[in-house]
């Protein structure tokens, strides 16, 4: 007989009767490693978690490569903590239609987008000519100034959703929002392209530490 079996129940019931309230922490995460580890005491894995990222949210946002170093934690365990906070995201981003017709709610989208992102990426905001959201795909990790940017593939998007404008984004893990020599360049080299085809870059936002720039607020898409 599974000793952990009446504790498991037993957190379960409290769950189904009366959703995380009144879970430490520690206790939500250890409920959500039994349906990776069925036949173990999570509870002491669930310390151990807590203690190694500080907060149930670094948990859950820690890269898989990191979380399957610990010990007790397989890939299967691991994509399960790094799928749960996603899967909320995207549940929140397609829940209505995204109109992204100002500054603010571009600014406002992207802040939700990049939330759980830990390293440099590079997206693409799709628009129609009323500012709804066609498409938001990524291009690629690596910011504008660490990485090419990958100008065919922007273009190319562009023309598959039939965008009338186009936003570029990416963050900056540092912290630091402030626009950077190679991000200047990369905007230049995205409003040429996109400019053959008839396409007009709006905006070309950088998000650090819940807060972003744009570059088209700044005066340097004029």
């Amino acid at each position: 007989m599974n000793i952990h079996k009446g504790h498991r129940q037993h957190m379960r019931a409290r769950f189904i009767q009366g959703g995380l309230e009144g879970f430490a922490d520690h206790e939500a995460l250890e409920l959500l490693l039994y349906y990776a580890i069925p036949q173990k005491d999570t509870n002491p894995l669930a310390h151990a978690l807590m203690e190694r990222y500080g907060s149930l949210s670094a948990v859950l946002s820690a890269p898989i490569e990191d979380l399957i170093k610990i010990e007790g934690i397989g890939e299967r365990t691991a994509v399960l903590l790094h799928l749960v906070p996603r899967m909320e995201q995207k549940a929140r981003l397609s829940e209505t239609e995204q109109v992204l017709d100002s500054t603010g709610r571009i600014g406002a989208y992207l802040l939700e987008r990049f939330s759980l992102e830990r390293d440099e990426v590079v997206y693409q905001l799709c628009l129609d000519r009323k500012g709804r959201l066609l498409a938001c795909k990524c291009l690629g990790e690596g910011g504008a100034a660490s990485v090419d940017l990958d100008v065919r593939r922007l273009v190319e998007n562009a023309l598959l959703f039939s965008a009338s404008g186009v936003v570029l984004a990416h963050n900056h893990p540092s912290g630091v929002a402030l626009p950077s020599p190679e991000d200047y360049a990369a905007t230049d080299r995205a409003r040429a392209a996109l400019e053959t085809v008839g396409v007009e870059l709006l905006d070309h936002i950088i998000i650090a530490d819940r807060d972003f720039v744009s570059l088209a607020d700044s005066g340097c898409l004029r």
